[in-house]
């Protein structure tokens, strides 16, 4: 097959997480386990020729025309998912994105093949957008290989703490905070429980932002409480080395979301080992399997005791360290380009 990838978000401030995490990963995976195909890496539209079978717009947004109108070749587009659309009354798009909605919905109709992250995802696609569920496929995504137990890497291990300051035993959250995040639940947890939140994420710092927006208010709540609570520490943005030993160090990790496309910070933590707290609520379960202590998404009380449950059971931190990196290995690029790759022999018989 000869194939053109989009990979213009990585020349648009989305290189180091998100969208470019995923592009940066999916093409290295697929020329190094596939390189029996024709890969073309296009940043505008018209550098693609008549030849190419298959063209992947691997990130998609509701409110922004990132799909072509016009096709002229078999298309694929990675859809994460659509979560704005999902929670209209916490996301509210406003006139223009409406418009720019029922635009990409038109297109997304006209495309060959749709990827989506997780089940739960390919479910609110096919409902929201209105297409057949035989026409989005599923690729999880898997976590950069960095992220491992660290054996004999004491050294390591204590100058990243030194590094944050951080203490002997804390919980770790890592994150955006849009209301999907479920951030506020956590914070609020932490009033009655003794033991330090560290927190990492761009957004958590953010000092430029609109305030009165609707999409921001967990944001703004979120830097309110923590700064009401000494027991909570803002890191910011953290590059991946030293979110590997975060993880490490980490007591446990905490991932209150109540909806995601996958969930990558879940793989990441299991993988590194940590003993790991998530939501029953959309694609967490899939991601999560067995291998995690589940609490209700919405429910304060129940948050609190799987933390304290987990936190006072040094055996079940035991089990769910090593029951998270079993499930983790089910997670990896390979078969997400594998996945990929099926998509595109389907839009090619489309």
């Amino acid at each position: 097959m000869k194939i053109a990838i989009d990979v213009s978000p990585l020349e648009s401030g989305h290189k180091v997480r998100g969208v470019g995490f995923y592009l940066s990963y999916l093409k290295k995976a697929l020329v190094s386990y596939f390189p029996e195909h024709e890969y073309i890496f296009f940043t505008n539209a018209h550098e693609i020729d008549k030849s190419v079978d298959v063209v992947h717009y691997p990130y998609f947004d509701p409110f922004f025309l990132t799909v072509p109108f016009i096709k002229k070749h078999k298309t694929v587009v990675t859809v994460h998912d659509l979560t704005p659309l999902v929670f209209p009354s916490h996301f509210p798009a406003g006139v223009k994105g409406n418009f720019k909605w029922q635009i990409q919905r038109f297109n997304l109709h006209n495309v060959d093949r749709i990827i989506a992250d997780s089940i739960a995802s390919q479910n609110d696609i096919t409902k929201i957008v209105g297409i057949t569920k035989e026409k989005v496929d599923v690729a999880y995504l898997a976590a950069d290989e960095e992220f491992k137990p660290l054996k004999n890497q004491d050294q390591r291990l204590k100058s990243v703490q030194k590094k944050y300051n951080l203490p002997k035993e804390f919980i770790l959250y890592v994150g955006d905070v849009t209301w999907n995040k479920n951030v506020p639940l956590l914070v609020k947890a932490m009033r009655d429980i003794d033991m330090p939140l560290i927190m990492v994420g761009k957004s958590l710092v953010s000092t430029d932002f609109d305030r009165k927006n609707v999409w921001n208010n967990d944001l703004v709540e979120v830097q309110k409480i923590a700064s009401q609570n000494n027991h909570i520490h803002m890191l910011g943005f953290v590059p991946t080395e030293d979110l590997v030993v975060l993880y490490n160090l980490a007591t446990l990790f905490v991932f209150p979301s109540v909806y995601e496309g996958f969930g990558l910070p879940i793989v990441e933590a299991m993988q590194s080992g940590c003993p790991t707290i998530i939501s029953k609520e959309g694609c967490m379960p899939e991601v999560g399997g067995e291998a995690v202590q589940y609490f209700h998404g919405y429910d304060l009380g129940s948050l609190k005791a799987a933390i304290t449950n987990v936190l006072n059971s040094k055996s079940l931190q035991k089990e769910l360290s090593e029951k998270g990196i079993a499930q983790a290995k089910k997670f990896n690029w390979k078969k997400t380009a594998e996945q990929t790759l099926t998509a595109y022999k389907k839009a090619i018989n489309a």
